[in-house]
């Protein structure tokens, strides 16, 4: 299958302070996020990407723009709904310290399958659609530009982390356990027998040997000799 780069949105003034923002419009990235997706467009600029797919709140796009911008012959950022931010209901605009004294906020943080948010989505619906959107999309981007592509998605911290999640064969009960920063940059390859998680969480290091694409098959017993820079 191809290759999908998960790129977390940069920071945001909700971020910052430490509101959960949620589907609220107009949330745009501060300063300091669009240096951070502009470090994260700099990393990806040594990958020839076949394509950028987003989520449509405004964070994600501004995102998707610097990515694209350092990009040769990249079409269009499409607009992705089913990767866009979980529906939080009546959590969304709320400062987290306060929804830290909610009794749902230990249920979010040890059992998320059993999490509805009140007015919102449940954690486990979150992660089945945001996961059937990524392979549908991989598999679409393999059938038009072959096993070798590596395409990008851009998206949320829990969506990310849910999607991660799925391919590490982790429980969503386990997701907490994974962090994914502002403009970080995760890679994950769907193969014919499982997926292969390449990288998590990364906020440097160079990403130019994902332009020779990654070669799928058995894992390597011993962990192998590793990807060769071009």
């Amino acid at each position: 299958m191809a290759t999908v780069i998960l790129v977390r949105h940069g920071r945001t003034t909700a971020n910052a302070t430490g509101l959960l923002a949620g589907r609220t419009v107009g949330v745009s990235l501060d300063q300091t996020g669009r240096e951070q997706a502009a470090l994260a467009a700099d990393r990806l600029a040594a990958v020839p990407v076949v394509g950028v797919v987003t989520s449509p709140l405004e964070r994600c796009r501004e995102t998707a723009e610097l990515i694209l911008a350092r990009q040769a012959g990249t079409p269009q950022a499409p607009v992705e709904i089913d990767i866009t931010e979980c529906d939080y209901g009546q959590w969304q605009g709320r400062m987290l310290s306060e929804l830290a004294t909610e009794d749902l906020w230990p249920v979010v943080q040890t059992q998320p399958s059993a999490v509805v948010f009140p007015g919102g989505e449940s954690m486990a619906a979150m992660q089945a659609r945001s996961v059937a959107a990524i392979r549908r999309h991989d598999a679409a981007f393999e059938a038009e530009h072959g096993p070798g592509a590596v395409w990008v998605a851009v998206s949320h911290g829990d969506i990310i982390k849910s999607i991660l999640a799925d391919a590490l064969g982790m429980h969503l009960d386990l997701f907490q356990r994974i962090n994914v920063g502002p403009a970080s940059v995760s890679i994950v390859r769907y193969g014919a027998d499982r997926p292969s998680v390449y990288a998590t969480n990364t906020d440097a290091g160079d990403l130019s040997w994902l332009s020779n694409g990654i070669h799928s098959g058995d894992a390597p017993v011993g962990g192998g000799a590793g990807q060769n820079a071009p």
